[in-house]
């Protein structure tokens, strides 16, 4: 049975601070800046001391195959393969960040410029139906995500069940770690859109009480 899960947003990107990184790079190559390194070798560092496992017990990072993501994923196996040189890499195409279609990158001006169809009858199903329930032009609606994050289940309980891998480290983005925590624990939807966006490498550690139940903790790593 899966025990403890640590979910890590990616640290700073150049898409964070600048918006316009967008108009000469795909979202999946946007790079972590100086500060997301640093941010991200921070992350290690805390989960280093935070994690404890039974001598050789298999323990695995799961990524999004995302740039940003697969640099956080580095920076925090170099500080905790001393401890765990058990450790395995794999990457999860499902982990990536919601799609956003026609908005990709744009401004709210320069979708409305560009896109003035698109973005009014977004703007109708995001009122009328919720913003969990609307769905990007092109793109997906955070229900999209929600149920492909969900598709990921099934290979983490697999490698739980059949391998050991009862501990896990998933590295992703604030909407991915979101619709996970909310799918994991079996949230209702409104709870998505209430629940802030993660920082840039928060932890969110989900565990299980003597009870049994789930529940997880905010762990924020030390400031940088």
């Amino acid at each position: 049975m899966i025990e403890n899960i640590y979910l890590v947003r990616h640290g700073e990107s150049l898409g964070n601070i600048d918006q316009l990184a967008y108009k000469t790079t795909p979202d999946h190559n946007i790079p972590l800046s100086e500060k997301g390194l640093r941010q991200a070798t921070a992350a290690g560092i805390a989960l280093r001391d935070w994690i404890v496992l039974p001598d050789n017990e298999p323990f695995r990072i799961w990524t999004s195959p995302y740039k940003r993501t697969r640099q956080t994923t580095e920076q925090i196996r170099q500080e905790l393969i001393g401890k765990f040189p058990q450790l395995q890499i794999r990457e999860h195409i499902n982990l990536c960040e919601q799609q956003f279609g026609l908005f990709d990158g744009l401004t709210d001006e320069e979708i409305k410029e560009k896109f003035p169809h698109e973005e009014a009858h977004y703007a109708f199903a995001e009122k009328h139906g919720g913003k969990f329930w609307a769905r990007m032009p092109l793109g997906e609606s955070r229900f999209d995500l929600a149920l492909r994050v969900h598709e990921a289940f099934g290979t983490f309980h697999r490698d739980s069940e059949r391998y050991g891998f009862n501990n896990l480290i998933i590295v992703c983005h604030g909407n991915t770690l979101r619709a996970f925590i909310m799918r994991w624990l079996h949230l209702p939807y409104e709870w998505f859109d209430q629940f802030p966006n993660p920082g840039n490498c928060d932890v969110y550690h989900i565990h299980y009480n003597q009870s049994g139940n789930g529940e997880y903790i905010h762990r924020t790593p030390a400031d940088i």
